[in-house]
């Protein structure tokens, strides 16, 4: 149901866009049971199976392999762990830059990886928001904030190089990079564009400045799967102790 829902949604956008607006001069409506018995309409079928077929084909995709089934947990869990590595990684690739950190937030992480096969639809349900790569510079003071605000909520995925541990809901003994953060420093960080923009009461990254090449963090994850593949290496993601809890 929610497929057809978005094929029409999909379709009915594609023909209105291609229209001028006109006004509303009437509105009637008709109201339907919508029972157990009611008969498929074979012809809307018909319309929306060629598109169906084709999602199918692209969602069923398999990019990669996972050795383990990766569950999201706090204060880390291999599946954050790899989310987090996959924005920093391809975040370098995509803007040429070198990126001291990259972080997911907790929240947005709205499935698992399976052990086995991976697929594109895998990732989709991984990630079903339009969140984009961006990057910022963001000074150490300023990031002190942000890595209180990871401990207050206990804990965010954060990528390789970057440690914490926690203590009375406050981030204590961050480093990055093997070096303890500098309130003095400016760091080059990549984030979603919903955490930049102050989403998850980030409210200290919203007035920074963005470099946004309108990457997707879901194409991101894809590409970073499909990379191990071609490397001929699985997904093996474990609890490191980037982050930890030592109340």
């Amino acid at each position: 149901m929610r497929r057809i829902f978005a094929f029409i949604s999909f379709l009915f956008f594609g023909i209105s866009s291609c229209t001028s607006i006109q006004p509303v001069t009437s509105l009637s409506f008709t109201d339907y049971r919508i029972a157990k018995e009611a008969r498929t309409d074979t012809a809307l079928a018909g319309m929306l199976a060629p598109y169906r077929t084709n999602m199918d084909i692209t969602m069923n995709k398999v990019i990669g392999f996972s050795n383990t089934q990766m569950n999201a947990r706090q204060p880390e869990s291999g599946l954050g762990n790899f989310m987090a590595d996959g924005i920093r990684v391809m975040a370098e690739k995509k803007y040429g830059k070198k990126v001291d950190a990259g972080f997911i937030n907790q929240g947005g992480i709205r499935s698992y990886i399976p052990k086995g096969n991976i697929t594109v639809g895998k990732i989709f349900e991984l990630m079903p928001f339009d969140n984009l790569v961006v990057l910022q510079e963001v000074k150490g003071s300023v990031m002190q904030q942000f890595f209180d605000k990871m401990a207050a909520d206990g804990g965010w995925p954060v990528s390789a190089g970057v440690k914490m541990e926690i203590r009375d809901k406050k981030a204590i003994n961050v480093s990055i990079n093997g070096k303890p953060l500098d309130p003095t420093v400016v760091y080059l960080i990549a984030n979603s564009d919903y955490v930049a923009n102050g989403g998850s009461d980030c409210e200290m990254l919203r007035r920074i400045p963005q470099q946004n090449k309108g990457y997707l963090l879901r194409d991101a994850l894809i590409e970073f799967v499909s990379d191990f593949t071609r490397q001929g290496k699985p997904l093996d993601y474990s609890i490191e102790k980037r982050v930890v809890n030592v109340n």
